[in-house]
């Protein structure tokens, strides 16, 4: 082709066709790229699930000076998880805890999951 000619429209189609390969490949690049670093993130994302300690079965909430006691939590209760401010603690805690009148959550009642009677 020269610039006084401007060739085919065969020529132009296949050109047009060569153009349109070349986007679509970079593209589907692109895509797979993105497709591996999902993979990569959801594969990651498992084995943190898998390092994750267990939850606690009983929760301690502190005061703000973590010198008292404010609470007695279960370990999946969603108000503990608002404070912020809870520690794991084992059964024996917990039980003791509520011995020495620390106050039971409202929420999830951990005084009757333990069977201390009202």
């Amino acid at each position: 082709m020269d610039q006084d000619h401007p060739g085919s429209r065969l020529d132009m189609l296949r050109f047009a066709r060569r153009v349109v390969e070349q986007q679509s490949a970079r593209q589907l690049a692109l895509i797979d790229r993105w497709i591996a670093e999902e993979e990569q993130r959801e594969r990651e994302r498992q084995q943190g699930e898998k390092m994750r300690p267990p939850q606690p079965e009983w929760l301690i909430q502190h005061g703000l000076n973590r010198s008292n006691i404010d609470a007695v939590h279960t370990g999946d209760c969603w108000a503990a998880a608002k404070s912020g401010r809870c520690r794991p603690a084992t059964r024996e805690q917990a039980l003791a805890a509520l011995r020495r009148q620390v106050p039971a959550c409202v929420h999830c009642r951990p005084d009757i999951a333990l069977g201390i009677p009202d």
